[in-house]
């Protein structure tokens, strides 16, 4: 019974070679430009057709709450403070305009510092993207059932962790194509959702990072037969973005808070005149 579940292990081992060397070789390109895999027969630019149309919107969306904005603050003062000059919320405006316009250069430059930091990173592990798996199963299917078992839960963890970098891909595809209408936020004084929208990308990115980084070094350990090394780096990149989300926090909670300073120092400003008329 042991030799049969062995064999069968083994052989599923040997049906996943044919896709274990190609899923290392691309990782950083697809988690960060889906959109080159993610071809259409139609031969669209996908992310740039639907950049265009979520920008428009975006404008459109930008003007309207300039436009309520200042007649909430300068005509009904029921918002902000009306003795604020009429310049900072236009200033805000070419702002979140300029961030939208920019966007796709910035990313581009984003985007090369992650591979160069990413490079760097493989480059001081000594992690290439060549292993010789087949060498790794031989080795397996000697040593016994139980290594073997360890070896396809590896596997497995291989494929889940490849999956979540299709999955990042595609959410950093939608955090791009959506940034025109998170730049609205910065018409608010504490950035509103665009807060919440620019740490979303630094945790996701930080998550490449440390997710490629992990997996490269849990395949080396588990070819030089450091088992449970492995395995734990390989869970443990598995479960980057939960452990990232203790750190870097996605919320835009910290509007209050810059609410309370700011009207605190308008406060301040106000006792100190008061002081000098008296």
């Amino acid at each position: 019974m042991e030799k049969i579940l062995l064999l069968l292990i083994i052989a599923l081992l040997n049906g996943s070679l044919v896709y274990l060397d190609n899923l290392l070789q691309e990782i950083i390109p697809i988690s960060l430009y889906a959109e080159k895999y993610m071809t259409l027969t139609t031969g669209a630019n996908l992310l740039e057709d639907l950049y265009n149309i979520i920008f428009t919107f975006g404008v459109a969306w930008m003007i309207l709450k300039f436009l309520k904005k200042g007649f909430e603050i300068y005509v009904l003062w029921t918002d902000g403070d009306p003795d604020e000059e009429p310049l900072f919320l236009l200033t805000n405006f070419f702002r979140a305009l300029a961030v939208a316009v920019c966007f796709p250069t910035i990313y581009t430059w984003l985007g090369s510092i992650v591979e160069d930091l990413t490079d760097q990173l493989l480059t001081v592990i000594g992690q290439s993207t060549r292993y010789n798996w087949q060498t790794w199963v031989n080795a397996l299917e000697s040593a016994g059932l139980v290594t073997a078992v360890f070896g396809l839960i590896f596997v497995v963890c291989f494929f889940i962790l490849y999956f979540q970098f299709l999955m990042r891909g595609l959410e950093m595809f939608i955090l791009r194509v959506g940034i025109p209408l998170a730049c609205a936020g910065l018409l608010d004084n504490d950035r509103g959702v665009f807060r919440a929208y620019s740490q979303k990308f630094l945790q996701s990115m930080l998550a490449v990072v440390i997710q490629i980084a992990l997996a490269k070094l849990g395949v080396g350990l588990m070819l030089q037969n450091h088992v449970f090394w492995g395995m734990a780096c390989m869970m443990l990149a598995i479960k980057t973005p939960r452990f990232l989300s203790d750190f870097v926090l996605t919320t835009g909670g910290g509007g209050g808070v810059v609410n309370n300073v700011y009207h605190s120092v308008k406060l301040v400003g106000m006792a100190r005149k008061l002081t000098k008329a008296g």
